[in-house]
Order: C-alpha cells, then structure tokens, then sequence
C-alpha cells in the first residue's frame, strides 16, 4: 500500500519535485493486471491491442484537477474522427480505489464520453505495486496529504507507442485538438520526444501563509476559460478570414 506521508513532509516538500519526469522512450510494464469499472481484469495491452495509448494517472475522488483534465481530454479527442486507431486507459494511482469508485467515475463522464466517436476510455483500479510501477515508468510523481485524503499530483496525460514506451507528454490542463492529433501522430510514429522544461500545476498549490497545500482550482478554472475564449477568437478570424477570400 502507499503509506500515507507525516503532516510536516506535505508542508515542507519542494513542489517542483511533483512535477513529471519526462522518460520519452522508456519502457512501460503492459501486462500487469488492473480491474476495469466492470470489474473485468485488463492490462495494458489488453487496451492498447499494439496501438498507441494515451495513459491518464489520475484518482476518482479527485475534488480537483483529475476531471478537468479528462474534461479537457475529451473535447479535444471529440474533435478528432481518428478514434479507432488508438487506445484511452484512465489508471487510478490510489490503490483504495474499486471498480465501483471507476463506474461512478465513467458515469460522470458519460456525456462527454458518447461525443468521443466509438472511443471508449478504460477506467482502471489496481494493487499499489502495479500502479506503483506504471506511475514510475512514465514519471509521474503524487504525494498523499494525511489530513485530507487528497492527493497532491501533476496533472498531464502520457502518450505511449504501439510498442508500449513513452513518447510524449501533453502537460496541464487545456489541451486542444491539434495539440492531441499531433501528440498521437508521434505516438504512432514511433516518435521520441525531447524532454522538456517541466511545467508544474497540481491538484494542491502551497499556501505559505497557512503552511499547507490549498486547492486551487479556480486559477486552473480561469486558465481553462481563457483558452477556450482565446480558441474561439481564432476560430472566428480564421472563419472571418476565409469569407472575404
């Protein structure tokens, strides 16, 4: 089980430590067991059937980032008709977590989910040394705040060749639809990305007036709806632009 950290080591960490530790090219373990949101034992390459994979580590229970990043993912992938020619698996990172937490969390998301074209995402639970070991491979990092249960974890999505090994990274929140076609098209590429400066945005930002990690999921709330004012802004230039030619 993932032991639960002293009060004193969530206050005090070095939040950039948190941040994912880009690993293009490295391997990761496709054959350990999960249980779906219908209780059915899955792996990884169950999932991928040696197409690409898009991994998004994240929890259920999240009361902050974990569904505005599958929000994201979806309205961008929903814009996107390639939905045959590659796999979605959501794993959970908290090992407590049941098939039941992932059937709560696929019907919350089920609206989204039906404008997805026939893709249909895995929403995954698993042992702690299983997950544990996926979460290592592709570099991400999570601590476990004792007091509230949360989980303090970079929010991005991974990227995995038809071969199962890191390809690139899509990091934050906000993503649009050309930045996930051309993730995927890398992917099925074989691609290996370069590793970047990385970008932190947690599920917790540190309060130093208090000491503690606070949710902040306001300021990721407003970055999301300037891109999406900024992504229609474009949209009608470019529109504007195309009826006087």
């Amino acid at each position: 089980m993932l032991s639960a950290a002293p009060a004193f080591a969530i206050q005090t960490i070095d939040a950039t430590q948190l941040a994912y530790h880009e690993r293009p090219g490295n391997p990761v373990p496709m054959r350990l067991a999960f249980r779906d949101a219908d209780d059915r034992v899955r792996s990884l390459a169950d999932i991928a059937q040696g197409r690409p994979l898009i991994l998004v580590p994240a929890y259920y229970d999240c009361t902050s980032l974990c569904s505005l990043v599958r929000s994201s993912l979806y309205g961008a992938l929903a814009q996107l008709p390639e939905s045959g020619t590659f796999a979605l698996a959501i794993l959970s990172i908290d090992p407590r977590e049941t098939p039941a937490s992932a059937r709560m969390a696929q019907a919350h998301d089920q609206h989204a989910i039906d404008t997805l074209h026939g893709l249909q995402p895995h929403y995954l639970t698993g042992a702690a040394p299983d997950i544990q070991a996926v979460v290592d491979a592709v570099g991400f990092r999570d601590r476990r705040d004792p007091a509230s249960g949360q989980f303090l974890h970079p929010a991005g999505v991974v990227f995995l060749t038809s071969r199962g090994t890191v390809s690139n990274y899509l990091l934050g929140v906000g993503y649009t639809p050309a930045q996930v076609r051309s993730a995927l098209q890398r992917a099925q590429a074989g691609f290996l990305a370069q590793v970047g400066a990385p970008l932190l945005l947690l599920c917790f930002h540190f309060d130093a007036t208090t000491g503690r990690y606070s949710l902040e999921v306001m300021k990721v709330l407003r970055l999301a709806g300037y891109l999406t004012v900024l992504t229609l802004l474009c949209v009608m230039v470019l529109m504007f632009r195309r009826e006087r030619s």
